[in-house]
């Protein structure tokens, strides 16, 4: 018997999902080709006024929690000597930085780890590695699937929620999910970033009821690449990485 609140992983579920992959690779060749103008506008600006690396780099937890690579635009400079780096966001972000996460195509490049397989166009929001062990083991469910570019989370109130709510979200996403749910975030994603709204260029750690982990703080303290936030001195503004 699976536990409660579980999903049983039926033959419907599993053809449902691979034509879900299906979907996103598809999607996501498709929006690379017709976003490819401001790809390559973001790519420009990132370039002239934060030189090079274009893109953030940096290892988070995919399906079953098996390790990837998530790519974004930069949006900060590094910190300078002094700067502790999940404290200086709002002195660090870039005016572009700021024209970037507001309109959410810093978050763009993660297209490319959709192609890839490792994450999907909707689904939880990839976090730290370092949070893994903070999880309960309810919490860990929300890696019975992909991560996603936007997810249930980011369209009920994205940085308005608290932490653990997120993580609610998340869980409730993997027990209730089906294409029609898909569909319904992804037009709920794209009125947000029409209106712009739900959006914060930076959050302070306070708002959201969240304790960084150490291992986190140790880890980007000297990754030093230059963009930032609590996930990490190159990431967006917040611990779920502007989830």
């Amino acid at each position: 018997m699976p536990a409660r609140g579980v999903p049983v992983v039926t033959t419907r579920r599993r053809l449902a999902l691979a034509l879900k992959h299906g979907i996103d690779l598809v999607g996501a060749a498709a929006a690379i080709v017709a976003l490819s103008p401001i790809l390559a506008w973001a790519a420009l600006g990132v370039a002239v006024t934060l030189g090079r690396p274009i893109l953030f780099r940096q290892e988070r937890p995919g399906l079953h929690g098996k390790p990837f690579e998530i790519v974004k635009f930069r949006t900060m400079r590094p910190p300078r000597p002094g700067e502790v780096w999940y404290m200086t966001d709002d002195d660090r972000i870039t005016r572009l930085g700021r024209l970037l996460r507001s309109t959410s195509v810093d978050e763009l490049p993660e297209l490319w780890n959709v192609l890839r397989g490792e994450m999907s166009l909707v689904g939880p929001r990839p976090l730290l590695t370092e949070y893994l062990a903070t999880y309960s083991q309810d919490e860990r469910r929300r890696h019975d699937m992909r991560p996603g570019i936007t997810g249930w989370a980011a369209v009920n109130g994205r940085h308005a929620l608290k932490f653990d709510e997120r993580l609610r979200l998340d869980t409730w996403y993997v027990d209730h999910w089906n294409l029609r749910l898909d569909l319904t975030i992804i037009r709920m994603t794209v009125g947000q970033v029409l209106r712009r709204t739900d959006v914060d260029a930076v959050q302070d750690l306070d708002e959201i009821g969240f304790r960084l982990p150490g291992a986190a703080v140790m880890s980007a303290g000297v990754a030093g690449d230059g963009d930032s936030t609590s996930a990490g001195p190159g990431d967006a503004a917040d611990p779920l990485s502007r989830a």
